[in-house]
């Protein structure tokens, strides 16, 4: 058994969050079918769809419709009728333009979970703009908080807007609205904004903005680079170690493994700081990344070395934690994949397929619909379906 292996998910989104969303809801058990366009459509598919690498795609099924045909919109009408929820990732008013908005579904199937997954949202000043994970960063206020001081902010890559405030903020709300239909019997809609997203996850910085009167600034706060004890350092092999060590214990041991025991009672001294820090770049350079961490994680002490992914993928831990797993594929062999982050002890995920190639389930999906081999042949042959 699967948490989710009674959802049933009709999946039409394309860039990074929407997939992200319904793989996290996938890996528990959702029944995902992707509702793919034609090849030559201006949308196309979802780049790297059918990569055999591709975790986005995994545990999912996929159809090919036409959405602009009426008959290819009534399999689709048909498929929306016994779902649980449909996800949708375009601009504000694209689904209505298609026909197949929250309204129109609604009234084939009033339990359905609709959710509208998109930049600025569907209502306010912003909502009919375009724009990426970089663009919802700088509104919700994040990219302003990440950097240097007197430097241009640090670009992230889009882990923040699209798959945070996007695609994770979409699955808990899709599961916070199956919950609800438990209890009333009805669906809802959903509209799911990044930039609200991003805010969402300032709520403590926000908080203490509002309560202070006093924004945070890049590198300018104790927990984006201003203090010593919550920092990078540069190691004698070119390598960087991550510094945590907020509490004062914390602190007290690095100051031991350093030889600086003086600093102790200086943790949070402003004059000191600049002290404090050349020494500690001083010090750091004396041995390589990996020393420094085989040295610090037996001395209780918040340390991390700052991985490249692909050192991610081969750290102990995170393979003992099965965050790296291998996906049998019909054409590639076995293929590593990430592994799944939410651990449930009586009814976890599972990695139950790799991701489709476009419209590979189209006539499994049609002939559940009850359409013989020639109405398939005909849907095909007029472009509905491919």
């Amino acid at each position: 058994m699967l948490p989710l292996d009674d959802v049933r998910i009709l999946d039409l989104s394309r860039l990074a969050p929407g997939p992200f969303c319904t793989m996290l809801l996938g890996d528990l058990g959702a029944d995902v079918l992707l509702i793919e366009p034609p090849p030559d459509s201006r949308a196309g598919q979802i780049p790297g769809s059918d990569d055999p690498y591709n975790a986005l795609g995994r545990n999912k099924r996929s159809i090919i419709l036409n959405l602009r045909d009426d008959e290819s919109r009534e399999v689709f009408m048909r498929l929306a009728e016994s779902a649980d929820v449909v996800l949708e990732g375009f601009r504000p008013g694209v689904v209505k333009r298609l026909g197949v908005d929250y309204e129109t579904l609604r009234e084939k199937n009033p339990r359905l979970i609709y959710c509208s997954l998109s930049g600025y949202g569907q209502t306010g000043p912003y909502a009919t703009m375009v724009g990426h994970d970089i663009n919802y960063i700088s509104i919700g206020g994040a990219l302003g908080l990440i950097g240097w001081p007197d430097q241009p902010p640090a670009i992230p890559m889009n882990v923040i807007a699209d798959f945070a405030a996007g695609g994770l903020h979409s699955a808990y709300a899709i599961l916070a609205a199956l919950h609800a239909r438990e209890r009333t019997g009805r669906g809802q809609y959903l509209d799911i904004a990044m930039s609200d997203g991003v805010l969402y996850l300032l709520a403590d910085a926000i908080s203490r903005t509002i309560s202070s009167g006093n924004a945070p600034k890049a590198g300018r706060h104790i927990l984006n680079g201003n203090a010593p004890n919550y920092n990078v350092y540069q190691c004698s092999d070119g390598g960087w170690i991550s510094i945590g060590s907020l509490e004062p214990h914390f602190w007290a041991n690095l100051c031991r493994v350093l030889g600086c025991e003086d600093f102790i009672p200086h943790e949070y001294d402003s004059a000191k700081r600049e002290e404090i820090f050349a020494y500690f770049r001083e010090q750091f350079k004396t041995k390589t990344r990996d020393e420094w961490f085989e040295l610090m994680k037996e001395t209780d002490i918040c340390v991390a070395p700052v991985y490249a992914l692909d050192e991610a993928l081969d750290d102990p831990h995170n393979q003992a934690r099965g965050m790296v797993v291998e996906v049998e594929h019909p054409q590639a062999g076995r293929v590593r994949q990430v592994g799944i982050g939410t651990k449930l002890s009586d009814t976890p995920g599972a990695v139950r397929s790799p991701a489709p190639s476009p419209g590979q389930h189209t006539d499994e999906v049609l002939a559940s619909l009850g359409y013989d081999a020639d109405g398939i042949g005909v849907l095909r042959e007029r472009g509905a379906v491919a």
